[in-house]
């Protein structure tokens, strides 16, 4: 039964923090390529860390049923914020000799861009995701405790409401073991 459940949910883990680091990239990326996408996402990106997902799910439920498209949603969007911001921080980062070299020898935007700021970014991207896939653990449980029929979060909801103490401590520990697994996997 744990093994069921523990499947479900790490399936909800992995197409949430896909979806969140292409995504996150993409809008690290945006944001730090043009002023412009920079003052229109940005503050939306940051206001969006104020609405709790708990608030969120039950919407999600309502507007997508119960498979698992909500859950994996719900995912991508914790796992987002870190990813995105961590992205934008790493390219700002890159020295700023370095793109002035590059851009006297004639480099063109692209390359600055794959000479420079991606290896200079990387370390933030890095650990942007490692925070990212942690969330992603806590987000499928979030989906999993508002509507779902599979998952750890479903199974420690319905063993709690049974008194099944032992049960709801299992999948705690496999989340903790999924989360930890996943971050050094990062």
């Amino acid at each position: 039964m744990l093994l069921d459940h523990t499947r479900a949910t790490l399936v909800e883990v992995l197409l949430g923090f896909g979806i969140a680091l292409v995504a996150g990239l993409a809008a690290g990326i945006a944001i730090d390529g043009s002023r412009i996408v920079e003052r229109a996402i940005y503050p939306l990106l940051i206001a969006s860390q104020t609405i709790p997902m708990v608030v969120l799910a039950p919407l999600f439920l309502i507007w997508f049923g119960y498979g698992l498209f909500p859950k994996v949603l719900i995912t991508a969007l914790v796992a987002f914020f870190p990813l995105a911001v961590n992205t934008v921080d790493g390219l700002r980062s890159t020295d700023r000799e370095i793109l002035s070299l590059l851009r006297s020898m004639g480099a063109s935007g692209w390359e600055r861009f794959r000479l420079a700021k991606v290896p200079s970014a990387l370390p933030s991207i890095f650990s942007g995701a490692r925070l990212a896939v942690t969330f992603s653990v806590i987000g499928a449980v979030f989906g999993e405790l508002v509507g779902a029929r599979e998952g750890l979060g479903y199974l420690m909801s319905r063993s709690a409401a049974q008194f099944e103490t032992s049960r709801v401590f299992a999948a705690i520990f496999i989340l903790a073991l999924m989360g930890m697994g996943l971050f050094v996997l990062v």
